[in-house]
């Protein structure tokens, strides 16, 4: 396994691609943002910054760079552009969705307002741009907890993945508000049973991970819930010898370059959206300079960057 975490053979075949990649990054003064969830011929290669949602749209609003290519999906392109309104923001593939993001609109939100007066509204950053514009506030799943409570109200609206929203539930006095429609194509598919298949296959041991996008019966059978992040950061610190990670399947192919002791169970899933950021695809956008993402209007911008501002200073003294 060579150092970028691809075969010797596989990294020589993509290294003409890897190198006008490069050069075009250099050309446009472009950086290339990758989500946990980019395959591995993109992560460990071309990436300059790397991480979860939230994570990549600040690091991208830091950098020196006139153009951004978001490898992930829209709701991430679209959260880039909002915290950084002056860059020239790229998705290399507008089919790159999420299903969180699509199952929740502003009209759905006015309504549950109307539905709850005076509750608000934490909107989950796995969202479009405008949703969070009409927000009182977004989270992360690594800190949806925090906000939650931050805001000193006994109940809020947690939008739109029911399953986070139950998750955050089981861990605070907080009644929580859910969006019964929202919820990640990719972690709503895992079950208990599986967890609990994973245990009697593997007796001798084996530590499981899971997402809080994932159902209650799966975070209940993990020996640690938490992010992308969080994740990586517990098998960092854990080190268990066998683990399987319950969320999508490049995030463990990742993980596994950066831990190769570690013995790595998959009973992982893939996100179709993800899967359509390519190598070549990023060639792609560079050259044409395509597809550029636009926040829909200045009200939106504004209204998103609330949302984000506050989640964002929640904690800081």
């Amino acid at each position: 396994m060579h150092q970028y975490g691809l075969p010797e053979e596989e990294r020589a075949a993509l290294q003409p691609l890897i190198d006008e990649i490069e050069s075009l990054k250099r050309e446009r003064n472009a950086v290339v943002l990758a989500h946990n969830y980019m395959t591995p011929d993109i992560f460990h290669t071309v990436a300059d910054v790397r991480g979860d949602s939230l994570l990549l749209a600040q690091a991208g609003s830091r950098l020196d760079a006139d153009v951004i290519v978001m490898a992930g999906v829209l709701f991430m392109a679209e959260t880039a552009k909002v915290l950084s309104p002056d860059r020239t923001v790229l998705i290399p593939d507008l089919r790159a969705g999420c299903s969180l993001a699509s199952s929740i609109t502003v009209d759905d939100v006015a309504q549950l307002r109307a539905a709850h007066p005076g509750v608000p509204v934490v909107t989950y950053v796995n969202t479009t741009a405008d949703v969070k514009a009409v927000s009182d506030i977004c989270c992360t799943s690594a800190n949806a907890k925090e906000v939650v409570e931050s805001l000193g109200v006994p109940r809020v609206m947690l939008l739109p993945d029911r399953f986070l929203a139950a998750n955050v539930a089981l861990h605070t006095n907080v009644e929580i508000i859910t969006w019964d429609a929202g919820a990640c194509e990719v972690h709503e598919r895992f079950t208990g049973s599986q967890l609990r298949d994973l245990r009697d296959t593997y007796a001798d041991g084996v530590a499981i991970a899971a997402h809080p996008e994932c159902p209650t019966d799966v975070t209940g059978e993990a020996d640690f819930v938490g992010s992308t992040s969080a994740m990586g950061e517990w098998i960092a610190r854990a080190r268990p010898r066998r683990v399987a990670l319950i969320s999508e399947c490049s995030m463990a192919d990742n993980l596994a370059v950066l831990h190769p002791e570690i013995e790595w169970v998959r009973p992982c899933n893939l996100c179709p959206h993800m899967k359509r950021i390519t190598l070549a695809g990023i060639r792609d956008s560079l050259v044409d300079m395509r597809h550029e993402v636009h926040v829909p209007s200045a009200a939106v911008v504004a209204g998103a960057t609330v949302a984000l501002e506050r989640m964002m200073n929640v904690g800081r003294a």
